[in-house]
Order: C-alpha cells, then structure tokens, then sequence
C-alpha cells in the first residue's frame, strides 16, 4: 500500500478593497512613506470596511474561491480549520460558522490560534488528518482582520499589519507530493512581547481596559525582530539539512510577511536568490494568518508540479516553525 501524503491541491484568497496607504498613515502618526518602506518593505494594506464584516466575512470569500476553481461539492469537505488571531466572537467558532455558510455541512470545524503561526501549524494539522486516511478534504484558511486590534495612534504597530484571508484544500496523494516534513517551536518566554494584555481569562475586559487600550495588539518591535530573524532562519536551515536538500533543490521559499529584513534574512541563510522568494508585503502587510495562503494564492500560476516549498513564520507566544512541502499541481 502507498503512503498517503497530504497534498494542497487548490488554494484561494480574498483582500478588501480599500487600500489604506503609507501617505494615509502619514496623517495619522508621525512617519512617513520612506520611513515605512525602509525599515518594513510595506508600501500599502488592505482593510476591511463595513458594519458587520468581522473575519468570517473574509474567510467565506477565500473558501468561495476554492469551491468555484476546484468545482467540488462544499457537502464533500469534512473538516474547516480557521488559523486566525481575530475570531469573529469568543467562545462561538468562527470555523464552524464559515463551514455551513459555505454549505459544507458534513464538515466539522474549529479555530486554530498560533499568531503569525497559526497558518503553519494548521499546515502541520490538516495534512496529520488526512495521513490518517479518516478525512479526504480538509479546508484551511488563514484569515485575520488584524484592523479590529489596531490602535491607529500607534506607529509602531499600524503601519505593519492589515487585513485579508487565504486559503488552502488538502487532499489525499499517493505520488509523492505534499507536506514531507516540518519542524515546528515554541517559547512561552515570549509571550510578554507580543500580545493584547486584556480580554482573556487572566485581564477581563473592564472600563479601566478600555480607557488604558488594553484591548490593542502591542509588541516591542526589536526584541520580535530579533527573535523572527534568528528563529525563522534557524528552522528553514534546519528543515533542508534534515531533508538533505541544498538551495539548488529549493524552487520557492514561502516566507511570512512580517517585515522584508527577516524575509530577506531568512533567504540568505539558506543561499535562495530574491526571484526564489515569494513576496507580496508590500501590498498587504502583515495579514498575520494570511500571510503564507496569500502568497500561494499570489505566486499559483508560477508553481510547477513537483516545485519543492519551504515555508517558514515566526509569530506571538512566541511560535515559529518550517514545513517542506512538494507542489502537486500545475495551474
């Protein structure tokens, strides 16, 4: 019998319409479009505009895409993983709302939180399911509305992030293709640099939360720089090493889109040449579980049969990790 290995085999994306520019932000806060674009690599984000559109909203529009270019019944999918740091409500699932909304009602669905991990680790769930040989379609979106946790008065974190969503279907191979290893860490130490303090369990929300933007996102940005760059380096060395791969096997390094000097770190460590790196930060920014989906998206009409992948993120927590995954398909 054939090992069974879980292949991406369509994938799909939605980002709002509104563009939210480095010269919008300069009547915001004090900086500016060079400033922005040296140190960050980002020259415009997405954001998502419109009463009622949470998450959710985002995520529908990117699994809508897979439905209608793979031409698969929704009825067929059986599970729906949202990676996302920005869940519609608390408690409720935002995974399981998007499934019966996209009709997928033999799906079971749940939310997968790892910050800018989230879509990584969901990489590392979803083709777990599907090696088991229970499952045939999973469904994986990274989605995230990273605008609803943004204090528009902070520089240092409105000009990175935005909003969009991505998404990915895994399926059943028997050739070859799809995830063949990962590598994947963590370090509750740094947790302290990256994190909304209040409207957990350990800081209720509270007048007094709100009055002190306690509900914001804050990371202290050298200390997240520093750890990114080294970690994120680190773990895609380590994955070709493990795989006895060396850059001449690598056709795309699949970076998350924090800052353009860690994607830029990360490629050199492991010797991949700029026109081997998927970027697309300069259009969306940071979209923290959309990053890696949204790139597939991006780059799918490049993407060769037999292309070998190395995907690499660094997020909150902190959470880091590589996946080495070989193209199923030509688009």
């Amino acid at each position: 019998m054939k090992k069974i290995t879980a292949a991406i085999t369509a994938v799909g994306k939605y980002v709002p319409e509104y563009i939210l520019t480095n010269k919008e932000l300069e009547q915001l806060v004090d900086t500016n479009d060079e400033w922005i674009t040296t140190r960050t690599g980002i020259k415009e984000r997405r954001i998502l505009k419109g009463e009622n559109k949470g998450t959710s909203f985002m995520a529908i529009k990117a699994a809508e895409e897979i439905l209608e270019k793979s031409k698969i019944n929704p009825e067929e999918i059986d599970l729906v993983i949202v990676a996302t740091a920005t869940p519609d409500i608390m408690v409720a699932s935002t995974a399981v709302y998007v499934a019966t909304a996209i009709g997928a009602t033999n799906a079971f669905g749940y939310d997968l939180q790892a910050a800018c991990s989230s879509f990584l680790y969901g990489m590392s769930t979803a083709a777990s399911y599907i090696e088991s040989g229970r499952y045939k379609k999973v469904l994986l979106i990274g989605a995230d509305k990273m605008s609803s946790i943004i204090d528009y008065t902070d520089r240092a974190t409105c000009i990175i992030f935005g909003d969009g969503a991505g998404a990915a279907l895994f399926e059943p191979d028997t050739e070859g293709f799809g995830l063949q290893d990962e590598y994947l860490r963590s370090d509750g130490a740094g947790r302290e640099f990256l994190k909304i303090a209040a409207g957990g369990s350990l800081l209720p929300a509270s007048e007094d939360t709100l009055k002190n933007g306690q509900h914001f996102i804050h990371q202290e940005g050298k200390t997240v720089f520093k750890h990114a760059v080294s970690n994120m380096a680190d773990v895609s060395e380590q994955i070709l090493t493990r795989n006895n791969l060396t850059e001449k096997d690598v056709q795309w390094l699949v970076p998350h889109q924090a800052n353009k000097r860690i994607i830029e770190a990360t490629a050199n460590r492991v010797g991949l040449k700029s026109d081997k790196v998927m970027m697309n930060i300069h259009r969306y920014g940071n979209t923290t579980s959309a990053t890696l989906p949204l790139l597939l998206a991006d780059y799918e009409n490049q993407l060769k049969k037999g292309d070998n992948l190395i995907f690499a993120a660094f997020g909150g927590g902190f959470t880091w990790g590589s996946i080495y995954l070989k193209w199923a398909y030509n688009s």
